[in-house]
């Protein structure tokens, strides 16, 4: 499986919202000159809409363009633009329409404290500059009021969006990382499977030939060359299994729960294993019942693991197998009385063991692996049944 590349999406993304936004520009540096230029017509007393009002208007439009990309700095700018525009007299018109998109975007791009900053000194400055500048009534209370209400409008719609924004997100977050742990499971999954039956049989080939090797010297050259190329092959691909397990398998990801086989097949695992060689042991304590299915599966993969650890690692051994059925749980253990842990050390690349702990670990469990005190090794696995379900 292979990732896949998100900045592909998020550049096309940028430039669709970079060309809306110069869309918008440029459509309001066209319609608000021509506004303005009829607003000031039913304003006398005002300066009289020149080169100098259009200048101001046109830029005010044009910061717009890049709105989304710097919206702190293009509240600035259009701010200052309009605050020109009105300490040099012009009449009141569509000039405000800039500034009220551009203390939008900041909102809803989250610059909240711009924004804020943005609607105290509107307030504080823009409704007092007839009064300061050009000597006319101060502004009514009536007025202060509406546009009070004006600012907090805009800045609740620009929250509101901004908080829905951030949920889509959220949700498709949530939705990319789910997709992503179906993924991961299904890796898993597939790792596992390949490590506990492939593995096994891989390497009950690779036993057996080397049993048929040591058993009869006296062989023919050509079978002694057979057996031998055959439990080569087996070690290569033991090795290439590894390599491929390797790419399966991430650090850190919990073990699936649901592979195929189960204890209903032990007999069958058992047979397997003294086919290679190995002497085996069945026991089992309590009333056999039926178990949760990944508990099932769990008990006997560790049981497969733990056989085939023992017919590569544990040498001319006897290794007894031990089903214990309690009320909340049940007991899965493997002795062998062969060769003791120093036998055992995996590579770098192994996974049993660690494979073998997370199955335990994955259904609330615990595994012990180690050395028994009379000799030999130990793999024993308590796995509980009672949340299992």
């Amino acid at each position: 499986m292979t990732a896949v590349d998100s900045s592909a999406p998020q550049a096309a993304a940028r430039r669709a919202s970079l060309m809306a936004d110069g869309a918008l520009a440029a459509a309001l540096a066209v319609v608000l000159p021509v506004a303005t230029y009829f607003a000031a017509h039913h304003q006398p007393g005002h300066r009289p809409f020149d080169a100098g009002a259009v200048g101001l208007v046109i830029a005010s439009a044009g910061a717009l363009a890049l709105r989304r990309r710097y919206p702190v700095a293009v509240l600035a700018l259009v701010f200052g633009i309009t605050l020109i525009y009105f300490v040099r007299g012009y009449a009141n018109g569509p000039i405000w329409l800039p500034l009220i998109i551009a203390y939008y975007t900041a909102t809803t791009r989250g610059h909240r404290l711009a924004a804020g900053v943005a609607a105290v000194a509107g307030f504080a400055i823009f409704p007092w500059l007839d009064y300061l500048l050009r000597n006319k009534p101060a502004p009514s209370v009536a007025a202060l009021t509406a546009l009070a209400a004006w600012l907090l409008v805009v800045l609740g719609a620009g929250e509101a969006m901004r908080i829905r924004r951030e949920r889509a997100a959220a949700a498709a977050r949530i939705r990319e990382e789910e997709a992503r742990r179906r993924a991961s499971e299904e890796r898993l999954l597939m790792a596992r499977e390949l490590h506990d039956s492939l593995g096994h049989y891989l390497s009950l080939i690779s036993v057996q030939s080397g049993v048929a090797l040591n058993l009869n010297q006296q062989l023919p050259e050509h079978v002694r060359a057979s057996l031998t190329a055959v439990k080569q092959a087996s070690k290569e691909a033991l090795r290439e299994l590894r390599s491929v397990l390797d790419v399966l398998r991430q650090d850190g990801e919990p073990a699936p729960r649901s592979p195929t086989s189960t204890l209903a097949r032990l007999d069958d695992l058992i047979t397997q294993a003294s086919a290679a060689g190995l002497k085996v042991r069945a026991e089992t304590e309590g009333t056999v019942r039926a178990l949760p299915f990944g508990v099932d599966v769990a008990a006997y993969r560790i049981v497969q693991e733990a056989l085939t650890n023992v017919a590569r690692h544990a040498g001319p051994a006897t290794a007894t197998v031990r089903i214990a059925y309690g009320e909340d749980e049940v007991t899965v253990q493997v002795d062998d009385d062969g060769r003791g842990p120093s036998a055992r050390q995996q590579s770098p690349s192994g996974n049993g063991i660690v494979g073998m702990r997370e199955r335990a670990a994955a259904l609330g469990g615990q595994l012990y692996a180690g050395a028994r005190p009379g000799g030999g090794f130990q793999v024993r696995a308590r796995l509980p049944v009672s949340h299992a379900r």
